[in-house]
């Protein structure tokens, strides 16, 4: 008897390593000093040592059930993306800029060649993020997991000069909300999608003119935008983000509080942006009240800004050149911390 006869392939973990090195080789930053397979990854500080007050800025988070619909159509090399951007929004909503990252496979059975496409995506992701890809950890766990499943999970550290963090704390009324456009249901509620919709790959597989003629697995596959780079240009355009919110589980009602301080409140007008139709389908065909579907769902919105009202054009087209679409979608009133839509 051997680790082999239990289930756990060695070898086949060490052939996994080899095909990921090309792609975490272009996620690479000039502060990295550690190559792929060390115990720890080291990361230089020294390009931030001039900053007044440098903070560390971290996220964890994972990819959730949306995997069972990678599981279904056998295609693994997005869902990566997805990973790192719940983990980089979240640092970039306190101003951060991500530094580097480390993912996490648990998997039934280490097929190489599976876990290269996953980290793929991980590294594609890290690259749309400026984020280096300095480690991670396959675990191959037999009798825990099915053979031909697997979870994903990461981590990200970022930094941010304290006196440049986003904390929502000068949201006052007037200030004017910007929303930066999602791709879609991104990866949260996925287990209400589930309940809907029929995840097997032929149902999937279904292309539907509402849909733009994509078939449904592919809208609902499509990777969680990363804003990162949006949020940059409208910093580096001289625009003050005074709140900002990631729009994740939990939806508008749940996450936009979370920008605001106490006796402010905000209004949003729902037919101020175009929904993308996945939304009206799952709550067609799930029959999902409206407050329920901005309960749980981005709804179109992946990132909310505050701004001062005079910015807010300025914000739009900020986050246009750097390739995504904004729109003015409410403001900030006096009341009860909390949202109102209308």
């Amino acid at each position: 008897m051997d680790y082999k006869n239990a289930g756990v392939d060695i070898e086949a973990g060490y052939q996994a390593v080899e095909l990921m090195k090309k792609h975490i080789a272009g996620t690479m930053r000039k502060e990295v000093l550690s190559g792929i397979g060390g115990f720890s990854g080291a990361f230089s500080m020294d390009a931030f040592k001039n900053m007044e007050q440098p903070t560390l800025v971290s996220g964890t988070d994972g990819v959730g059930t949306k995997l069972k619909l990678a599981f279904e159509m056998d295609r693994h090399n997005t869902v990566g993306i997805d990973c790192v951007a719940m983990c980089v929004n979240d640092i970039a909503c306190a101003g951060g800029e991500p530094l580097f990252f480390l993912d996490y496979i648990a998997c039934g059975k280490n097929k190489p060649e599976k876990i290269a496409e996953i980290v793929s995506g991980v590294a594609e992701g890290c690259k749309q993020s400026g984020a280096a890809l300095i480690g991670g950890e396959t675990a191959e766990m037999p009798g825990f997991y099915p053979e031909n499943e697997y979870d994903l999970a990461g981590f990200a550290v970022g930094i941010v000069d304290r006196k440049d963090m986003i904390t929502g704390q000068t949201v006052t009324k007037g200030d004017v909300l910007v929303g930066i456009a999602s791709s879609g249901v991104h990866s949260n509620g996925f287990s209400l999608v589930r309940k809907v919709f029929d995840i097997k790959k032929e149902s999937l597989e279904r292309t539907y003119e509402s849909l733009d003629g994509k078939s449904l697995g592919d809208v609902l596959l499509t990777p969680t935008v990363i804003y990162v780079k949006a949020l940059r240009s409208v910093k580096e355009g001289g625009v003050t983000i005074k709140g900002c919110c990631h729009i994740t589980g939990g939806g508008f009602y749940e996450n936009i509080p979370r920008m605001l301080p106490e006796g402010v409140r905000a209004r949003i007008q729902t037919d101020s942006y175009p929904v993308p139709p996945i939304f009206d389908m799952l709550a067609k065909d799930g029959d999902i009240a409206g407050e329920v579907m901005y309960n749980t769902y981005n709804m179109g919105i992946g990132m909310l800004l505050a701004v001062d009202a005079a910015d807010a054009d300025r914000t739009v087209e900020l986050v246009a050149q750097a390739g995504r679409q904004a729109y003015i979608i409410g403001e900030i009133d006096t009341g009860d911390k909390g949202i109102t839509l209308e």
